[in-house]
């Protein structure tokens, strides 16, 4: 049987890792397998905390590139991650795993406040808790919310799922010659710009020693074999 090198963990989702090839929204069967990798974790004992993002709906860094006054994109940016955060659940407790959604803006009619203790209650309670609304705040990222979160939470690992297998010098889906890099530090990717994850939550990891594993999301039973220490992707940590 695998056993679960952590206790407690933070996947960080991309809103765009929901919307599978339609480009936009949400895509059923995507929703569907993620749901199942997390239910699988969670029944080998993991305590699991999600930080879903809502690009694949708003993203309010583009709304106020367009004209769009930034704090009121932001917002609606958060509005996004509520309804993608909705939907996981939904998808979840259809494989009957208990699951709260906690949201950082006030919504007592479909989500729970964020409220930290409670949330750490959930998770002892072996419930899936969803953290949606980012940090509540505008001009912050939902990168910064998985930070705060997986701190407040006392998460051992955030674990950021992405679209490629690591994180690299340069995009490896526009250069070919693009190389991996297996293991880093929070310098590394503060001093190349490398935007794994934005300084502001890099910072926060770096100053509280919280590691992050980079690794592709798309390959089915990856969220598992990170769980269970195999050496996938990207390591960032103090040393």
């Amino acid at each position: 049987m695998d056993t679960p090198k952590y206790e407690r963990v933070l996947l960080k989702l991309s809103g765009e890792a929901l919307q599978g090839d339609q480009g936009y929204g949400i895509a059923p069967a995507v929703l569907q397998v993620l749901a199942e990798e997390i239910c699988e974790i969670q029944r080998m004992g993991v305590e699991v905390a999600v930080v879903i993002g809502g690009g694949n709906i708003f993203r309010g860094v583009a709304g106020s590139t367009a004209g769009m006054d930034r704090a009121s994109a932001d917002y609606m940016g958060m509005l996004a991650t509520v309804i993608n955060g909705l939907a996981l659940q939904d998808a979840i407790e259809k494989l009957g795993v208990q699951t709260r959604v906690q949201t950082a803006l006030e919504i007592k009619e479909v989500a729970e406040p964020y409220i930290r203790r409670r949330a750490e209650r959930h998770l002892e309670k072996k419930r899936v808790v969803i953290f949606a609304a980012g940090t509540g705040n505008p001009y912050f990222t939902t990168d910064t919310a998985a930070a705060l979160r997986a701190m407040e939470c006392h998460a051992q690992v955030i674990l950021k799922a992405t679209n490629v297998d690591g994180v690299y010098d340069d995009d490896p889906r526009k250069n070919p010659e693009a190389t991996r890099y297996d293991r880093l530090t929070y310098l590394d990717v503060l001093s190349k710009n490398l935007r794994v994850m934005d300084s502001t939550a890099i910072s926060l990891c770096m100053d509280n020693g919280l590691p992050i594993v980079v690794f592709d999301l798309h390959e089915r039973g990856n969220i598992k074999r990170v769980i269970c220490g195999e050496d996938l992707g990207t390591l960032i940590s103090p040393e």
